[in-house]
Parts: structure tokens; C-alpha cells; sequence
């Protein structure tokens, strides 16, 4: 799964940068890629699979000059890593209705991601208005309120018990 939010948020990258829109909609995108591909380096390495690392290095240098060869491509992949997001999200609702346990889950971290998805909203809206970016941060807004009031719900349920 981490491989697949490294190769969503390359894809977020590249289409701020195919569409030519301002540095500051996509500025903490390179930051955090950086971030996660130093993480996974390490990971691999210590783990002793260097080749793989080479590999998924390989295939993410490749996928960053496909997705642009046509704008349908990009606009594709822009649509999956919304589904993308939006499954992870679902996934952890799910985990979180079948254990009804919430004390793996941060209320502030979600909480912190609420607020990350309303203010890039505002952003997109007096920058851009992609459609396409403005969808996903709707989704995402939702979802990530749905995650947080799930949280903050099964952790009430608990200090009651």
C-alpha cells in the first residue's frame, strides 16, 4: 500500500506540473515524495531487498514520463488516485465498524487531515478550479470527516463501557 500512495502522490505531481498550475498548489508534494522514497529506501535496504527498490525506482522513473505522453493518460491517472484514496479511507472505516475499537486510530491526526482537505479546497478554488483536484478534495474532505466522527465515536463508547 505504501508503494501505491508514493506512485498516487508522483501522479498528483505531475499533473500540477503538466497543467502548469502555480508551485504553491503542489509545493509540499516533492517534500513528502522525498520523504516516503527515503523511507522506503531504508526499508528496503535494511530489509535486504535492494534489488526490489531498484525495480519499483525503475518503474516509477518510467511512469512519470508515461502518464504525460497523452492528457487523457494523465487525466486517467489523476481519477484513479482518487479511487485510490477513497478506498484507503473505506478500508479504514471498515477496519474501524468491524473491530469497534479506535485505539489504533489518532482523532487528531484525522482531525488534522479535515482541516488539510477543506483548505485545499479553498486553495484550488481561488487558484486553479480543477475540477478534477476539487473533486478529490471534496471526496477526501468527506471521508476524512466520516473517519474522524467513526473515531471519536467508538472511543465515546468505550470510556462508557
Amino acid at each position: 500500500m505504501f508503494c501505491i500512495s508514493l506512485f498516487s502522490l508522483l501522479v498528483f505531481l505531475r499533473y500540477h506540473i503538466y497543467y502548469g498550475y502555480p508551485l504553491e498548489t503542489y509545493l509540499e508534494f516533492p517534500v513528502v515524495i522525498a520523504q516516503d522514497v527515503i523511507l522506503l529506501g531504508c526499508i528496503m535496504h535494511f530489509s535486504g531487498k535492494v534489488r526490489r527498490a531498484c525495480f519499483y525506482a525503475l518503474i516509477y522513473w518510467v511512469g512519470w514520463y508515461m502518464i504525460t505522453l497523452q492528457k487523457w493518460i494523465i487525466d486517467l491517472a489523476m481519477n484513479l488516485c482518487t479511487l485510490v484514496s477513497a478506498a484507503s479511507r473505506l478500508v479504514q472505516l471498515q477496519h474501524l465498524w468491524e473491530t469497534k475499537d479506535a485505539r489504533e486510530a489518532s482523532a487528531l491526526t484525522w482531525g488534522m487531515s479535515v482541516y488539510a482537505s477543506a483548505a485545499r479546497i479553498i486553495t484550488t478554488l481561488m487558484t486553479t478550479n480543477d475540477y478534477a483536484v476539487l473533486i478529490r478534495f471534496i471526496v477526501m474532505l468527506i471521508l476524512n470527516i466520516w473517519v474522524t466522527a467513526t473515531i471519536l465515536h467508538y472511543r465515546k463508547i468505550k470510556k462508557t463501557d
